[in-house]
């Protein structure tokens, strides 16, 4: 449905985005994620209109859109910010786009009726000021803003980073369940791994003006295609020299002990395993946090982490020593 061909991205000599070619499926629920300055959001603004790229074309339902206006293009956007009105009341900025498009009064009414039941915007707080409702609040009238509109693509670039944690969580499910009811194409700027993983069909790893992987969430983490996605994405132990030695002569496999390996914490077990290596270290730090505990050891000059299920029987002390055990197939190298 979207497709970005040999997209170029230039402010004077600065290079933001270098040749992106990524194509976005109907319907799919698509994030670009990366850290700050990658050319995630520069890449959405031009799908939205509020940049054009300085070579390639913006692509939709085969229709080239790159020099096509904003107001043409039928692409809702939630920003950062909101950019809501704070001195009129939640009914008139849900209806705002619509008064634009001079839409009859009582088909606007029906209108917001509707995406207020769908987004769970009370009566009462239609009749507020924004500037009266909490964060999460604000963020549901920014959604329906949008939404009302019926548009074809929906894109939010980081819409939940101004949120306290749990209410992060409450939102990405509302944010999940709204999309698969509406069946709009949304793209997801985000710079949280957790969410990227938790909302998407699938995922763009941008790093520094290039896409470094394009896969499902499952690909992204267990199937990482560089180092940079792999160290990116969730908690990684990077294996040095000495401990990929003892795995080699433990297991006569053949990892390159003069690069990095890679292994994620939760593959690190303390029960012997098959075809598992042991490394012994001895426990520095502790970080419980009431499902898992997670563990920090000294292994051969160098920091391993794993985590523990607490099921109250096993808790180790700092200081005492641990074996652990890691599996041949789950070390990755690049």
């Amino acid at each position: 449905m979207i497709k970005f061909e040999n997209i170029e991205i230039r402010y004077g000599d600065f290079i933001a985005m270098n040749n992106l070619n990524l194509e976005i499926r109907e319907g799919e629920f698509f994030t670009f994620l990366g850290p700050s300055g990658c050319g995630k959001t520069t890449s959405l603004r031009a799908l939205v209109g509020f940049i054009i790229p300085s070579k390639g074309k913006v692509i939709v339902d085969g229709k080239d859109i790159t020099n096509l206006p904003v107001e043409n293009r039928n692409i809702g956007m939630v920003f950062q910010s909101y950019a809501l009105f704070p001195t009129m009341t939640v009914y008139d900025n849900i209806a705002f786009g619509l008064k634009v498009k001079k839409l009859p009064k009582q088909e606007i009414d029906r209108k917001i009726r509707e995406v207020a039941g769908k987004i769970k915007i009370t009566d009462e707080q239609l009749r507020k000021n924004v500037s009266a409702l909490s964060g999460g609040q604000q963020q549901r009238v920014a959604l329906a803003r949008a939404i009302v509109l019926e548009p074809r693509i929906l894109c939010l670039d980081e819409p939940l980073s101004n949120l306290d944690a749990k209410l992060r969580i409450d939102m990405r499910l509302e944010l999940k369940r709204l999309q698969k009811e509406l069946g709009i194409t949304t793209l997801y700027v985000t710079h949280d791994q957790e969410e990227a993983l938790t909302l998407s069909d699938r995922i763009a790893v941008f790093n520094n003006g290039y896409i470094e992987q394009v896969g499902t969430p499952y690909e992204i983490y267990n199937e990482s295609e560089s180092e940079f996605v792999c160290d990116f994405i969730g908690d990684i132990n990077c294996l040095g020299e000495e401990i990929l030695s003892s795995v080699n002569e433990q297991l006569g496999s053949h990892f390159d002990i003069a690069k990095t390996g890679f292994v994620r914490i939760e593959r690190c077990v303390d029960e012997y395993k098959p075809d598992h290596a042991k490394i012994t270290g001895i426990v520095t730090e502790r970080e419980f946090n009431g499902v898992l505990t997670k563990y920090t050891l000294s292994c051969m000059g160098q920091t391993v982490k794993y985590l523990e299920k607490n099921d109250g029987y096993k808790y180790y002390k700092e200081g005492e020593k641990v074996n652990l055990y890691i599996g041949r197939q789950d070390i990755m190298q690049f």
